[in-house]
């Protein structure tokens, strides 16, 4: 099960450049990483960066199992949009931009998140990708908790902490 929501759907030569791929993805659906990779790539693109986080076996001390996301679907599918819209403001060359992101359970070594961007030269798709993951943990209602050998905790992102999320600048998302 996926929520998933196209920015202009079939794209041609004059909407290609503010094309989206958003999906929220119901565990045990793995990340496609060639599915968006390949929505983002464009012959007229010098360049395509990708973030792909994964679960990683320790946290300080501790041995890590899994983790776990939970979300408010609806709600984080308009913020990723509106992410979305605002990197390709930001950086100008984007082309186009997909974004995923599981929920329910992820095993330590599987990707929860995958972020792709396409864009004329190098510097802005980067640039691009880690405004959009940096923007992603900091404002979109995704949720997780780390689960250990020994117990669990819910975990706050750094990039959450002192930014102002319900009151600040809006961005219109069409729907």
């Amino acid at each position: 099960m996926s929520t998933s929501d196209i920015l202009n759907p079939a794209p041609t030569a004059t909407s290609a450049a503010t094309s989206s791929l958003v999906e929220i993805l119901e565990s045990p659906t793995p990340l496609q990483t060639a599915k968006y990779t390949d929505f983002v790539r464009d012959s007229s693109c010098g360049a395509i960066a990708t973030f792909e986080g994964t679960t990683r076996d320790t946290f300080g001390e501790k041995h890590v199992v899994s983790l776990q996301y939970e979300s408010y679907a609806p709600m984080a599918v308009r913020q990723l949009k509106s992410i979305c819209i605002a990197a390709k403001n930001a950086h100008s060359g984007v082309h186009r931009i997909a974004v995923a992101h599981r929920l329910g359970t992820v095993g330590v070594g599987e990707g929860s998140v995958f972020v792709a961007v396409s864009s004329i030269h190098r510097a802005e798709a980067l640039d691009a990708c880690r405004y959009v993951i940096d923007e992603l943990k900091a404002t979109v209602p995704i949720w997780k908790k780390e689960v250990y050998d020994n117990g669990e905790v819910w975990k706050e992102n750094t990039e959450f902490v002192g930014k102002k999320v319900c009151c600040g600048h809006k961005v219109k998302v069409e729907d």
